[in-house]
């Protein structure tokens, strides 16, 4: 199954095999970022998964040598239109998405090569078992660029590496290694680059072989412990389109793009 229309190339391919959905963020060129056709991709993608009961486990991996840079920065400005409403449509695809598949009972595997930026840890926090290849880094990276966490981020990061380390990450910008990663609970397993996506599949072919249903409901049991993704999801929305929109954020996509360092002013 191939997301996409006769005039633009697929952002997400999805193929399914022996009960595993194989899902590929597909901008490759572009280190997989994130731009309005990828959010509106991703979302068809994770309802059709979500719909789909002979889904019984799902990889998520990305094309090329990176898993995602997150929100595509160059294509927002590029775009030449209202820089809030650009955000507000992205976060809301990719928002409902991460629901999506937080919420379907096929467990979710997330297979990370390269670089996870931005919403890219979004979306390999939102994945129930991540494994990662030697060489991967991680960083939220939001405010390198004046803009505020997206993708889940401020909602599962400090649940999974703690409220201090979450801070540290989103104000310092620090990158993690794959094996501070996994020490500080972001990933499950590093391994060789080479065999990460062979790694991935092998564990999504094991869960497919499991029990599903009760699969589902050890999801649905520890997600309802910890009410308030959907809510925290529209509060990132908000936030972050508030903040690209203005000076602050604006200087600091320009400086990042144009490879300077930013000067912000006092507010």
């Amino acid at each position: 199954m191939t997301i996409g229309t006769d005039k633009t190339p697929p952002t997400v391919l999805l193929e399914i095999r022996d009960g595993v959905a194989f899902v590929t963020l597909s901008r490759p060129e572009a280190a997989n970022s994130m731009d309005l056709a990828f959010g509106r991709d991703i979302l068809k993608v994770a309802l059709s998964l979500e719909a789909n009961e002979t889904v019984r486990a799902v990889m998520l991996s990305g094309a090329g040598k990176n898993f995602c840079f997150g929100g595509d920065l160059k294509g927002m400005v590029a775009s030449g239109g209202d820089v809030t409403e650009y955000l507000t449509l992205l976060t809301k695809d990719l928002h409902a998405a991460i629901v999506c598949f937080t919420r379907m009972r096929a467990p979710v595997i997330a297979a990370v090569t390269g670089t996870a930026a931005g919403a890219g840890v979004g979306l390999v926090l939102m994945a129930d078992l991540a494994i990662a290849g030697a060489s991967a880094k991680f960083a939220p990276a939001y405010t390198g660029v004046a803009l505020t966490p997206d993708g889940s981020t401020t909602f599962l990061l400090p649940r999974a590496v703690g409220y201090k380390r979450a801070m540290e990450l989103f104000l310092t910008n620090r990158v993690l290694s794959a094996s501070e990663a996994l020490e500080w609970g972001l990933v499950n397993q590093v391994v060789d680059d080479a065999v990460v996506l062979e790694t991935a599949t092998a564990l999504a072919g094991r869960l497919a072989a499991g029990p599903t249903a009760a699969f589902g409901q050890v999801k649905h049991l520890l997600n309802a412990s910890e009410p308030g993704l959907a809510a925290q999801l529209d509060r990132e929305s908000h936030t972050i389109a508030k903040q690209g929109a203005s000076a602050e954020g604006r200087e600091g996509i320009g400086a990042f793009l144009e490879k300077r360092k930013p000067t912000y002013s006092a507010s």
